[in-house]
């Protein structure tokens, strides 16, 4: 009978996995973020500060630990945990007496002694674009194989790996398994035929399975169903993901659907990217579905999809499931008017939103309605609003304009390439008349704009402080016009975009030539009958 009496038998409480370590910036996080007897001398820490210190406690007391548990690689790592701990306690006490230190970037200095005593960021991606066989695969990745380095990010994009060299960076991918928490593989086997760059796929995903990432990019990698499969063991394993970028994938809708399928757990997901794929409806179908198990998405990018009606309405539904969306992406689709509707519904639960791109959707004046009501009710804190491209005439002007000017931290307003016309920039203009402080950049070109509106956006915006640009090219502005819009910029003219494009007959029929003819043309300098109606209008809220 065997006995294990006399047998070596010891276990090793170094590294902490992946998982642990995710579980201590969740404590430190709540920790540092609850009331308590600092908060109430130094000011409480916002949840976003508090998440941001707590990984770079986590990240400094790591390395030191990990440094000291390498000069004793024989011990069973209980003083690199007691280090780890100690290290974690000090940190965090430091960040409370100092209270809420969160710089412009959006960083966080915790202590003006401490820094990481290593590299936590490995990128190879500099240079030119290039192929990479195994000698140099060897060169280039030999710093991920020095003991005790701290890498947690690592980023292979535009070096093309053939297998010889995938070969070489797979034992060095699985050694780093405890310690990367953000993958960047996105244009790593371009030009490589397609067995091959399969086989690498599998390789690199093989290698990578059961990382807990919270980042992983695979975009540009023209990977299709196939690739995605590739993929399989890496995505399956990876419960804890919070940003996932899939962009100019030529993600099919077979492709999609195998999205779907593999990604285990979205509950984490706070970025989901797609961008310039041929998903089309029934591939945005197959994303609703992830998205519908995404409840924490703050940042979803769909744009340049091939995305009709039916694929839109899907995902707007799949939008109005959770309420945290902070930014959104939907340009460069043919939603139309159903599904802009269908989205006006979403978007009205997503208080939280800074930022939203909907140009370029067919939208029409009904749905750019819809959405301008909506957001005008929602997003107190919107900055930026694209609707570029989408037919809209002054009958959806006064809508915008009601939203407009209920949005005081816009810094973004484009509506280019619609057909507002003079009507329609004048209440929008009027709008942004009032407050807009933070306004940085407005456009209005290729509107069928003429010499009234675009004067009066020029006065609505020269004079705020923090003003960028004006863009009202493309549009029908007399000389006369164009030389009074470049008189009221005269002081700040680089804060005019160009005006060589102008059309001053344009092609505005009989009619509205004379609704909106400027008087000023004739002689008339207190004429302007239409400019004198504009000067007491109100804008509407209804």
């Amino acid at each position: 009978m065997e006995t294990f009496q006399n047998c070596p038998f010891s276990i090793k409480l170094w590294p902490p996995s992946q998982s642990t370590r995710l579980m201590l910036v969740e404590r430190m996080t709540k920790n540092l973020s609850t009331p308590s007897i600092f908060s109430r001398k130094h000011g409480l820490l916002s949840k976003e500060e508090a998440e941001e210190s707590a990984k770079q406690i986590e990240e400094v007391a790591f390395a030191t630990a990990n440094q000291h548990f390498e000069k004793e690689p024989d011990g069973d790592g209980s003083s690199a945990v007691q280090l780890y701990a100690k290290e974690s306690s000090r940190l965090m006490l430091e960040v409370l007496k100092k209270g809420p230190q969160l710089k412009e970037d959006g960083s966080v200095q915790i202590s003006d002694k401490v820094a990481g005593p290593c590299e936590t960021f490995f990128d190879i991606s500099g240079g030119r674009r290039a192929f990479i066989e195994q000698e140099e695969a060897e060169e280039l990745l030999r710093p991920l194989t020095e003991p005790g380095n701290a890498y947690a990010k690592i980023c292979f994009s535009n070096r093309s790996f053939g297998i010889d060299a995938a070969r070489v960076a797979e034992p060095i991918l699985v050694s780093l398994k405890g310690q990367l928490t953000d993958v960047d593989l996105s244009d790593f086997v371009a030009g490589r035929p397609e067995a091959e760059a399969l086989e690498v796929m599998k390789i690199f995903s093989s290698a990578l399975e059961g990382c807990v990432l919270k980042s992983l990019n695979l975009s540009n990698n023209a990977m299709g169903e196939k690739g995605v499969r590739a993929f399989e063991a890496l995505l399956k394993s990876q419960n804890y993901l919070e940003e996932l970028y899939l962009m100019n994938d030529g993600i099919s809708k077979e492709a999609a659907q195998a999205v779907s399928e593999l990604i285990p757990s979205t509950e984490k997901l706070r970025v989901l990217h797609f961008h310039n794929n041929m998903t089309g409806d029934e591939g945005a179908i197959a994303i609703s579905e992830v998205i519908k198990h995404s409840p924490a998405l703050e940042d979803f990018r769909c744009s340049s999809t091939r995305v009709d009606s039916e694929g839109g309405i899907a995902l707007a539904e799949a939008l109005g499931t959770f309420t945290h969306l902070k930014k959104l992406d939907l340009r460069d689709n043919m939603f139309g008017v159903d599904a802009g509707i269908a989205l006006s519904k979403s978007l009205s639960r997503h208080v939280g939103l800074t930022e939203v791109y909907l140009s370029y959707l067919n939208l029409e004046d009904e749905g750019a309605t819809a959405l301008a009501n909506a957001l005008k009710e929602s997003a107190p804190s919107l900055e930026v609003l694209e609707m570029a491209g989408n037919d809209i005439t002054a009958e959806a002007a006064p809508s915008l304009a009601a939203c407009i000017a209920a949005k005081q931290f816009l810094t973004k307003l484009n509506l280019a390439e619609n057909e507002l016309k003079d009507k329609g920039a004048i209440v929008i203009g009027k709008a942004l008349e009032e407050g807009h402080g933070l306004l940085k950049e407005v456009d209005f070109s290729t509107n069928s704009i003429r010499r009234a509106g675009a004067r009066l956006l020029a006065q609505a915006v020269v004079n705020k402080p923090e003003f960028k640009l004006l863009n009202i090219n493309g549009n029908c502005i007399s000389d006369e016009g164009i030389e009074e819009v470049r008189e009221i910029f005269k002081k700040s003219p680089e804060m005019l975009g160009p005006l060589d494009e102008n059309d001053e007959e344009g092609e505005e029929n009989e009619e509205e030539e004379e609704n909106d003819e400027d008087p000023k043309e004739e002689g008339d300098e207190n004429g302007d009958e239409l400019e004198s109606k504009l000067k007491h209008l109100e804008v509407s809220e209804e």
